[in-house]
């Protein structure tokens, strides 16, 4: 038996009205909610949260004293345009890519790691 179900993944950062609208235009989908400290995006029926917290430092991974917290796979049809819209939307690419031909590692604004990747397939209709 659950305990409970899953309601939303929250991602801490400096800002969180950068980090949600970074993540709303990355996936389509729009903020839902405000407050002083987070925002909600819903995409699709799913819940993603952005909330500030106080002296947030950015992942250094893959080298450094600071590891990555989370890491996020986006599954695309083609590597190439969705790595020029996530770089137009603020997305930096990583230092590194292990294997670039499949998988493609980027930075979102706060500094957390995710791939773009072909190798998902699209869920049945």
């Amino acid at each position: 038996m659950a305990v409970g179900r899953w309601a939303m993944t929250t991602l801490d950062c400096a800002d969180a009205e950068e980090l949600g609208q970074f993540w709303a235009d990355m996936l389509d989908g729009s903020i839902v909610h405000r407050s002083d400290t987070g925002v909600v995006i819903l995409v699709g029926q799913s819940l993603l949260g952005a909330t500030e917290v106080p002296d947030y430092q950015r992942p250094t991974w893959p080298a450094g004293a600071l590891p990555k917290q989370i890491h996020l796979e986006l599954a695309v049809d083609d590597l190439d345009k969705a790595e020029a819209e996530a770089v137009e939307l603020g997305a930096r690419r990583a230092a590194d890519q292990s294997d670039p031909t499949r998988w493609r590692v980027f930075l979102d604004p706060a500094g957390h790691p995710f791939c773009l990747t072909t190798m998902f397939p699209k869920p049945q209709e």
